[in-house]
């Protein structure tokens, strides 16, 4: 983007122009391109010495976060995948390898390109509050990334990127490419929308910066059972608190994207009406504090805490600027009458000009008896006495100086009036400059606080997040979970039900089941036709599990769970033409990467294991691999199969038990009960719908 950098009323000649910014996919900075509910990351990758390091930045928000890791092709994917970036930088061997993901379809939408240069000078300006000897080196050239090729790119300050969010990845529950496919967390596996997923389903905010903060939530579990458990409180204070969460709710409502407001108040591009809107919205926060005090939790009452109600900006804006500005800011009527007497002094001029044109107007007319003449003004002209070409000869001989010939009409000046002409431009000009030199002052002046606003947007958006949560789980009749001691490994849900599938299905009727996985009883082997229910059985497992590591109520009756670092999961047939792989070849590397990486405290859930190739090498694939992950792993395990005859490895694995969902036969057909009981299919069944043509049951 290029534009003039010199004023031309004092240049001679040619007006210098140059490159004032380079728009790239990370670097859109306009609302209207980009999801108000989306984050649009940046992200700058480093390799070194066998150390992965990933900073992600949203320039439109200003969040940076970075975190590294051993050099790891899943660990690297898993990252990116929470942050599903629009562009990439970074070294050769690091860019290297997210150019390979790209080709192969995980990242589609990463631009990348290579950044070598380490600024610590300019890391050191850029965020003078860190201490450097903090983070690791290979972090630091991961910022360094971003940073330098953010300031060669935008050429402008970015004093809103000032604060950096390290944590490490084993924080969070790690979830691969997949298993956020497969459980449709954030995107439908049909045609990735946002209805039909998790987040369709909890996202009850009433603000854009809510909503994204609620996405990062559902895309990082927690592994602390202590931040779970605040964010569980609040969400308990707020669930049971009917009147004070609508009036929340209606608070929250008239908050504008606090976030997206201080990135353009930083980048210089706010106008106007942006300050009016901060306004508006820091006008809220005292009432919203007043409610958080209210439901009286210790959570809740941290977040009031830091909710800074910024009264002294909201005041700031309230006296400087008009109720209802121009969209831009070289138009004037920008600035309230009072707020600067010189101001009031040359409005009023204008004024009295244009009061002094309107009387000179009826004066002409009542001289020369010409009833239509008129005073105008355009930009190249000026102002001018117009008369209409039937009327010309009844002007006094001299009086007037021809200053335009139109087809109808014949445009005049006087002395008199050019004289006023140029006392009111002077004064419109003054006055346009200086309501924009004092609207600039007062940006400057709120960019400096800038540090205050986002912490109260922090703060702000996890209070929208957490109220969510509670809205959604009132609504859908969820509970709260609670933990098993310690340590512990039982997972235990009473009427577990799947919350999407639940919220779509068309009468509301949805059949709850139950789930007991135990160190004696860890794997669950589960039989039954296609369209019993198998696939939802496990799906919701993991789901309810997920729901309750980021602070949510669940979809149960009950639930006593364990906090689970991993969860993998093996559902349906998927190929990789690109990548030359087979569908069976898919299946097998898939299996690998969870018999490697799975713990005693992960989640497996594989759904119609061996399905990729012939019945015998199929039954002895599955039969190895719950063998393995029975005797070596020692995790949970979820696995659906349709060979019946694997029933018999309960007899030899003490912690496999069967399962199967129910079907009741008869004559007539088959009726899908949807309930998952004890024990093995004792047959295969084939079903196929009876209202299709050719339509048979085949046992």
């Amino acid at each position: 983007m290029c534009e003039q950098v010199e004023d031309p009323k004092a240049t001679k000649g040619v007006v210098k122009r140059e490159i004032v910014r380079i728009v790239t996919p990370g670097t859109v900075m306009e609302a209207k391109s980009l999801g108000e509910a989306a984050n649009n990351f940046i992200v700058g990758v480093a390799e070194r010495d066998g150390r992965y390091g990933v900073a992600a930045c949203d320039l439109t928000t200003g969040e940076l976060y970075v975190t590294s890791f051993a050099a790891s092709a899943e660990a690297v994917k898993n990252i990116l995948n929470v942050y599903r970036p629009a562009e990439a930088v970074g070294d050769e061997s690091a860019i290297g390898f997210v150019e390979r993901e790209s080709a192969s379809g995980v990242m589609k939408s990463v631009l990348c390109t290579v950044r070598m240069q380490d600024d610590e000078p300019l890391l050191q300006a850029q965020f003078p509050d860190e201490s450097w000897q903090a983070h690791e080196p290979i972090r630091r050239i991961a910022v360094a990334r971003i940073i330098g090729y953010l300031s060669d790119t935008q050429k402008r300050s970015l004093a809103h990127v000032r604060s950096i969010k390290a944590y490490e990845p084993q924080q969070y529950m790690a979830l691969d490419a997949f298993t956020r496919r497969n459980l449709e967390l954030t995107e439908t596996v049909r045609d990735r929308s946002r209805k039909g997923t998790l987040l369709w389903l909890l996202d009850r905010t009433r603000t854009a910066m809510g909503s994204r903060l609620l996405k990062r939530w559902i895309d990082q579990p927690l592994l602390d059972r202590g931040a779970v458990e605040r964010r569980l409180d609040a969400v308990e204070a707020l669930h049971s608190d009917w009147i004070r969460r609508e009036e929340l709710r209606s608070e929250l409502q008239e908050v504008y994207d606090l976030e997206r407001l201080v990135g353009r108040i930083s980048y210089g591009t706010a106008n106007a009406r942006d300050l009016n809107a901060l306004k508006a919205s820091l006008q809220r926060v005292p009432a919203i504090r007043s409610l958080c005090r209210e439901l009286g939790t210790g959570t809740l009452e941290q977040l009031r805490n830091s909710l800074d109600p910024c009264d002294d900006i909201a005041s700031a804006i309230e006296s400087a600027i008009a109720d209802e500005p121009p969209v831009t800011v070289r138009e004037g009527g920008l600035i309230r009458a009072g707020f600067d007497a010189k101001l009031d002094e040359l409005r009023e001029a204008g004024q009295n000009g244009k009061r002094w044109i309107a009387e000179l107007e009826r004066k002409e007319r009542e001289a020369t008896g010409i009833k239509s003449l008129k005073i105008g003004f355009n930009k190249v002209f000026g102002y001018y006495l117009e008369v209409t070409r039937s009327n010309l000869t009844a002007l006094p001989e001299g009086r007037y100086e021809r200053k335009q010939t139109l087809a109808n009409a014949e445009r005049f000046v006087t002395p008199e009036l050019k004289e006023k002409e140029a006392l009111i431009l002077e004064a419109e000009d003054r006055m346009i400059d200086l309501e924009y030199e004092t609207f600039i002052r007062l940006r400057d002046e709120i960019a400096a606080q800038i540090p205050r606003l986002q912490k109260l947007a922090e703060g702000l958006a996890s209070l929208d997040s957490l109220q969510s949560f509670a809205e959604a789980s009132a609504e859908r009749r969820f509970i709260r979970p609670s933990w098993t001691d310690g340590e512990g490994y039982e997972l235990q849900i009473d009427e577990g039900r799947h919350p999407v599938v639940e919220a779509v299905t068309d009468n509301g009727a949805f059949i709850a089941n139950e789930t007991s996985l135990r160190s004696d009883s860890s794997i669950l082997l589960i039989t039954g036709p296609n369209m019993a229910g198998k696939s939802t059985y496990m799906r919701q497992v993991a789901i309810i599990s997920i729901m309750a590591q980021i602070g949510c109520f669940v979809p149960a009756k009950r639930a006593v769970l364990p906090f689970i670092d991993r969860i993998f999961t093996r559902i349906g047939a998927a190929d990789d033409l690109v990548g030359g792989q087979s569908t069976f070849m898919v299946e097998m590397k898939d299996i690998q990467v969870m018999t490697e990486q799975a713990t005693s405290r992960s989640l497996v859930i594989i759904d119609e294991l061996g399905r990729g190739t012939s019945t015998d090498e199929g039954m002895a694939i599955a039969q190895a691999v719950i063998e393995y992950v029975h005797d070596h792993v020692g995790c949970k395990a979820l696995v659906s199969t349709h060979f019946h005859e694997l029933a018999h490895l309960e007899s030899s694995l003490p912690r496999l038990r069967n399962g199967c969902m129910a079907v009741k036969e008869s004559g007539d057909g088959v009726t899908f009960l949807r309930k998952l009981v004890p024990g093995p299919r004792t047959r295969a069944t084939e079903f196929i719908a009876p209202s299709w043509p050719g339509c048979r049951i085949r046992s």
